[in-house]
């Protein structure tokens, strides 16, 4: 399955996206809330950083680049000073913005968040202000944008509605779409805002509601995957829909396809520290998947993924492909085994680092597991949250001067032996006589050896330290020793 997963990340690459929603500057308060005010019960908050980043339609497009796809954007901006941030904001996502129009007499929707840093790093959102106009765009405006998307719309692969419901998609412009759409033989998707009626949808391609915006529009209560199935199959024939995918939290996703049966999606249940931008990311993956010839069931896998790693983050962070190249690794590690690449291992480690794992690092040959090693690797991994072993390739090995029949067991034996215990985690390997190389790239929290190594000074020690690691010794068990135990071999002993 995640093999298959990731053929069709591959076919991201390049894909035209032409994206129409609303767009929005989002901006970041940071501060230090240490008391409260004396003149009403609030926090006070002392600032002490500003962040702008794109919010809305302009975030899928940064989590569209992400993923590796051209992306082209059409909406409005004011004529002001957070227009002009968006636009360079945009500029630097390598994001298109051929088909965003600036307005004088309408403000940038802006999104301020002031969020209070809990002994100065743990964050926690204590208030948005809104600055926007979501008034209907005027004739005028409407017109100039409509003729924009039409004019787009013959050089992408697929069309994105990102809805808001700040004005800018209205039902005239996506019918407009709509129809180009059919003419073009392009496939729509939009997600829609929160309203009790999807008219403005009609006949829209792909519709992308999550289960709180299905229950407004339909007016139930959708507590089971089996009501989310049926609300959304009478949105699809009401709305005259090619298909609906519902997004359902902690369950997953839903597929409902014109004449064929409702599928369930689930997904991997995750520590949601926040929400925010979750269906940005779950839009941008089905829009992306779409784009590479993937069937819908695939596609709504992959957005799964690209949610679920979207709400273990602070606020709207796009997710890049090699992230969900290294979650399907994660996902699919019984059939793939525990040895990687390095950069397979990297990836691997960045995202469980972002989880707040930690790494400890050990290495060797470990040409004849003995029961030493099997102790010294259990207390290793009792070091930190994962282990990651090195070894020493065929080749590193007989530079090692352990004797000419050296290594008697291959790398792919030895890593296959490892990787069997439970208390290692990754296995990868190195070239070079020592790991020096390979612990710059991993970059682990703790390095570890053993005792022996005292005197000898632990290759990577000072690089460990200098990234805030530590190093540490472990007492080896006495009378153990894959030399020793070749040599009794040899000696007939």
């Amino acid at each position: 399955m995640a093999h298959d997963l990731a053929y069709w990340v591959s076919a991201f690459h390049g894909k035209k996206v032409l994206l129409i929603g609303d767009l929005i500057l989002d901006r970041y308060l940071y501060g230090d809330a240490e008391r409260i005010s004396p003149e009403a019960p609030v926090p006070v908050l002392r600032t002490v950083e500003t962040q702008e980043a794109v919010g809305g339609s302009a975030n899928v497009a940064a989590c569209l680049a992400a993923l590796d796809c051209r992306v082209t954007c059409c909406g409005v901006v004011g004529d002001d000073a957070h227009g002009k941030t968006l636009r360079g904001l945009l500029e630097e996502l390598r994001v298109d913005a051929g088909g965003v129009i600036s307005l004088n007499d309408r403000p940038t929707t802006t999104k301020t968040r002031l969020v209070g840093l809990a002994q100065h790093r743990h964050r926690q959102q204590l208030l948005r202000v809104d600055h926007e106009n979501a008034d209907p765009l005027p004739p005028s405006a409407a017109g100039q944008l409509a003729e924009c998307v039409l004019r787009l719309a013959s050089e992408a692969d697929v069309i994105c509605i990102e809805d808001y419901d700040k004005g800018v998609v209205c039902e005239s412009l996506v019918q407009a779409i709509v129809d180009e759409a059919k003419r073009l033989d392009c496939q729509v998707l939009a997600d829609p805002a929160r309203l009790s009626d999807y008219q403005r949808y009609h006949g829209a391609g792909i519709l992308t509601p999550n289960r709180a915006e299905l229950s407004i529009a339909t007016g139930r209560t959708l507590d089971s995957v089996e009501e989310v199935a049926d609300a959304a199959r009478f949105v699809l024939e009401k709305y005259a829909l090619s298909a609906v995918v519902a997004t359902v939290d902690r369950d997953g996703a839903v597929v409902v396809e014109q004449e064929r049966s409702w599928q369930h999606i689930p997904t991997i249940p995750r520590s949601v520290y926040d929400n925010t931008g979750a269906g940005d990311a779950v839009l941008a993956m089905l829009a992306a998947a779409v784009a590479g010839g993937t069937d819908l069931v695939n596609a709504a896998r992959l957005a799964n993924i690209a949610g679920g790693l979207e709400v273990e983050r602070f606020g709207c962070v796009p997710i890049k492909t090699e992230e969900v190249l290294a979650e399907l690794r994660l996902e699919d590690r019984v059939r793939n085994g525990k040895f990687r690449s390095v950069d397979e291992l990297v990836a691997e480690l960045n995202l469980r680092r972002d989880r707040g794992e930690t790494v400890a690092f050990t290495n060797g040959c470990f040409d004849i597991l003995h029961a030493g090693h099997v102790d010294y690797l259990t207390r290793c991994r009792q070091q930190a949250s994962l282990l990651v072993v090195g070894l020493n390739t065929d080749a590193s090995v007989r530079l090692l001067d352990k004797g000419p029949d050296r290594p008697i067991n291959k790398l792919a034996d030895r890593a296959s032996v490892v990787g069997a215990l439970e208390c290692v985690d990754y296995v990868c390997s190195f070239d070079e006589p020592d790991p020096e190389t390979l612990i710059r790239k991993i970059r682990p929290d703790i390095l570890i050896k053993g005792e022996d190594w005292a005197t000898k000074g632990v290759v990577g020690r000072e690089f460990v330290e200098s990234v805030g690691g530590r190093v540490v010794l472990l007492p080896l068990v006495e009378g153990h020793s894959t030399s020793a135990i070749v040599e009794r071999i040899q000696s007939g002993a």
